[in-house]
């Protein structure tokens, strides 16, 4: 019962931090210099046509009105219509978030992976030089700008080596059946391995000292000890009874982890001019393209909130005394 209480105040907690996002979000873009009618009404239209293309964009009305038709529209599955695309926004937005989602899931994988292994050993191995140099690089990985970690990564794999393409998801020209043929083939993955390898640089850190901090709890348990009594080699003890122990808090920040890299994937797709939600939000928000701006924008703050949501959860399950807070 504690269980269920907790999970339904997490839900309505996250339920207005979403309706404050899609406020600020909306209000923002009304505030910020710069006017969406020069952009896309011609001023050499006569002044009956203007009006009907403000009305067809809903920007004859006043702002409050603006609000409460598009939060209407909002728990209706509408997300308006595009300026620049001259669709729904959830249209243009679906693709973009499939090929972010690719991106973000790719570099997850890789961190985590490297990063539970490594922080592991980097336990294991504790006060050598091996931990030294291990933790350092992680923090100093951390630091570095993900744009700058980027643009070095292109200029020796693709600028001068030449052995990764310099940008995009798919070579110009190539044509494919589906989304699953295009991800599935050569040409992608060539694309992919760059920007991928870059957020994983990123993100590889958080996993890679949590896990080193968790392994150096466990292994000073009495069940560690008693496992190498029994002469159980060092390898199966740290894979088996270690690791396993030690993943906890590692597997709830994954969730955590997961909502941060959608969100901050804006500067390695503009990097790497991945065609996906990131850079889709830099193209809007210059060209004043409201309607696409606020969807990418709360698409992917949704995301960011329901995946923070679930690591709420998923921690409380895992840990019970969570739940009685």
């Amino acid at each position: 019962m504690r269980l269920s209480k907790y999970i339904l105040k997490r839900v309505i907690i996250a339920f207005f931090t979403l309706m404050i996002l899609i406020s600020i979000v909306f209000f923002m873009f009304r505030v910020v210099p710069g006017d969406p009618v020069s952009m896309y009404i011609d001023s050499g239209l006569d002044q009956e046509s203007q009006e009907l293309m403000m009305k067809m964009y809903g920007l004859d009305k006043s702002i409050p009105e603006q609000y409460f038709i598009y939060i209407k529209g909002l728990f209706q599955g509408d997300l308006g219509n595009s300026f620049t695309y001259g669709k729904s926004v959830t249209e243009v937005i679906g693709e973009r978030f499939l090929n972010t989602l690719v991106l973000t899931t790719t570099s997850l994988i890789i961190a985590f992976t490297i990063g539970i292994i490594g922080g592991s050993i980097l336990a294991w191995h504790r006060n050598t030089k091996l931990d030294l140099i291990g933790t350092v690089a992680a923090l100093i990985i951390r630091c570095a700008p993900v744009f700058w970690t980027g643009m070095i990564l292109l200029s020796i794999f693709a600028f001068k080596l030449r052995w990764l393409p310099l940008g995009g998801m798919t070579t110009v020209g190539n044509d494919y059946t589906s989304f699953l043929d295009k991800v599935l083939s050569l040409d992608f993955l060539r694309h992919l391995i760059l920007p991928a390898i870059t957020s994983a640089l990123y993100s590889m850190a958080t996993p890679t000292l949590l896990m080193r901090t968790s392994m150096l709890e466990v292994i000073k348990e009495d069940y560690i000890e008693l496992a190498f009594a029994k002469g159980i080699p060092e390898r199966k003890v740290r894979m088996k009874h270690a690791m396993r122990t030690a993943l906890l808090p590692v597997v709830t920040i994954f969730a955590v982890q997961a909502g941060l890299a959608i969100g901050g994937s804006v500067l390695v797709e503009t990097v790497f001019r991945w065609p996906g939600m990131g850079r889709e939000i830099v193209l809007a928000v210059s060209s004043r393209d409201y309607p696409l701006a606020q969807g990418a924008f709360l698409f992917i703050g949704f995301t960011t909130i329901t995946f923070n949501l679930l690591a709420d959860i998923l921690y409380a399950y895992l840990d019970p005394r969570v739940s009685l807070d």
